[in-house]
């Protein structure tokens, strides 16, 4: 019986290896082209990754640029919830090194790598023996890591390191991919002149806190520059539109990451309080009033402009349980301050709260202020 050569024997090695490699190619770009949904796209890479080079545990570790950080956006295998909530800080162990750098790093006995050793002495209990960590790039730089953990990376060829690599370029697609329909996604919800939501976005988080099913109070407030105008006749709609901005970063500031602020439309405003019952909402309504009053605006244009607004404040669902009703209560309660005293907060149930006394009171303490209507606003907050 004929018997097949060494060179035969290799070739078709080579040939099942690379039809393997093929395979896998095609099942990666159809996830690719399936879905922009970054978790999904990601964990399809990393299941055929995982098939491939068998590994005991492998993850996904992306940067986090503002704390210059690495976390770990997919760990799955033996043990993998000991690096869940894991952060590796950028430049410490091998992780952090090859995101650092840039540089693919194959460890195949991590009791002889100082790196590693110096990372595990302060996270005891991972048991990790071997890496192999391969970078993924885009063409803003690495923004993140793949690990495969525990595999034989000691019997890795050059042509498996080689296309780890590749994989990790179609990783980095897919993560361009996602961060791009992200981009264009806050694009469309945000008003240009102030980065604050628009007014489109707003009906859509109102929808969503009405179709909530814990049913939690929240609270809808609108204001109003007063005679803002003048500003734009004053001095142009180029620091009118500055002005703008620098309201927005001020009411970004007050309310915080767990509310949202919207620009309406001209000089008026909205910010959508959830989890604020009545007394909750007129918190941050007169913070927002006392801010306003006491921030000097423009001033690095050397005009140092104070200004007023008109507030008013619904909460649902004691003042409304629909969108155009909510938004109609707000709505109504700041016209009914621009249409008297302007300078004030008024609250849909109660009228304007606020006379001379009380902001003066107001002005000088950060504490809360006494309103005109002190017995009303009791019982709503005994009410919850």
């Amino acid at each position: 019986m004929f018997k097949k050569s060494q060179r035969d024997l290799h070739l078709e090695v080579t040939q099942a290896l690379q039809q393997d490699y093929t395979r896998l190619f095609h099942d990666v770009a159809r996830a690719l082209t399936s879905t922009l949904e970054l978790e999904i796209v990601l964990t399809t890479v990393m299941t055929k990754m995982a098939q491939f080079f068998g590994p005991e545990r492998w993850s996904m570790m992306l940067v986090d640029k503002e704390q210059d950080e690495l976390y770990y956006a997919i760990a799955v295998g033996e043990d993998s919830n000991s690096l869940r909530g894991l952060r590796v800080p950028m430049g410490e162990g091998v992780a952090g090194w090859v995101a650092k750098t840039g540089n693919p790093m194959v460890v195949p006995d991590t009791s002889i790598e100082p790196r590693w050793q110096d990372f595990s002495r302060r996270h005891p209990g991972l048991e990790i023996h071997s890496i192999a960590c391969v970078p993924v790039r885009t063409s803003e730089g690495v923004v993140g890591v793949i690990q495969l953990l525990n595999s034989k990376v000691d019997l890795l060829s050059d042509f498996s390191i080689q296309f780890l690599r590749v994989l990790c370029d179609f990783t980095a697609i897919a993560i361009r991919n996602a961060e791009d329909m992200k981009r264009i996604h806050l694009l469309s919800i945000t008003d240009d002149c102030t980065g604050l939501f628009n007014a489109r976005h707003l009906y859509t988080l109102l929808e969503e806190q009405l179709a909530r099913t814990d049913k939690a109070p929240f609270s809808l407030l609108f204001m109003d520059l007063d005679r803002f105008k003048s500003v734009n006749d004053t001095h142009g709609h180029l620091v009118g539109s500055r002005l703008l901005r620098e309201v927005g970063e001020m009411i970004r500031s007050v309310i915080g990451p767990n509310s949202a602020g919207f620009r309406y439309g001209g000089d008026e405003f909205v910010v959508l309080l959830p989890n604020h019952d009545r007394a909750a909402g007129r918190e941050v309504a007169l913070r927002l009033f006392r801010t306003l009053r006491q921030t000097k605006f423009l001033v690095e244009e050397g005009l140092s402009l104070n200004l007023r607004g008109s507030f008013g404040m619904a909460t649902c669902p004691n003042d409304a349980t629909t969108v155009e009703s909510i938004i109609k209560a707000a709505d109504d309660m700041m016209y009914h301050v621009k249409g008297t005293t302007r300078d004030n907060l008024a609250i849909a149930g109660i009228g304007s709260i606020l006379d001379r006394t009380s902001i003066d009171t107001l002005m000088a303490s950060s504490d809360a202020v006494p309103a005109r209507e002190p017995s009303a606003l009791a019982a709503e907050s005994r009410r919850g």
